[in-house]
């Protein structure tokens, strides 16, 4: 059961590392691309579309990690366990604290009515984004570590 519910963990946190990585090196050069209008309501569309769905996966995978070292306590690599955990909480303080306040209010931005300081906004976002990839990245490491 054990073993189920580490191999589930980790391929839940990897691939919602696989969606924060694309979006930060795939998606965002891309819509960065398009003329600006277009850049800006894809960017808008992704807001809405992704922040519908990632609370809950940050969420559910802070609490499968949460699950995993409890009912690990006594195996090897708890504390890697542990560690990513509390690096996932930090991925989701920071969502919280710094990414969703920008977000929110890109998502409901159109050329007509997106602030002058749009751009400057949206970099903001996207530093803060690759930080938290970084920090994605750190915790699922970390997992995959323990899971060997």
């Amino acid at each position: 059961m054990l073993s189920a519910l580490e191999v589930i963990t980790t391929v839940v946190v990897g691939i919602m590392v696989g969606v924060e990585f694309a979006v930060a090196f795939v998606m965002n050069p891309i819509l960065n691309a398009l003329p600006e209008d277009s850049g800006q309501l894809g960017h808008a569309h992704g807001g809405r579309m992704l922040g519908a769905v990632m609370p809950f996966w940050y969420i559910g995978s802070l609490v499968l990690v949460a699950v995993w070292a409890v009912a690990g306590r006594h195996h090897h690599g708890t504390g890697l366990v542990i560690t990513a955990g509390a690096l996932l909480l930090l991925s989701v303080i920071m969502s919280v604290l710094l990414l969703v306040p920008i977000n929110d209010r890109n998502r409901t931005w159109t050329p007509d009515n997106r602030p002058a300081d749009w751009r400057e906004q949206m970099n903001r976002w996207v530093r803060y984004h690759y930080l938290r990839v970084a920090v994605i990245i750190a915790a699922f490491t970390l997992l995959v570590v323990a899971l060997a």
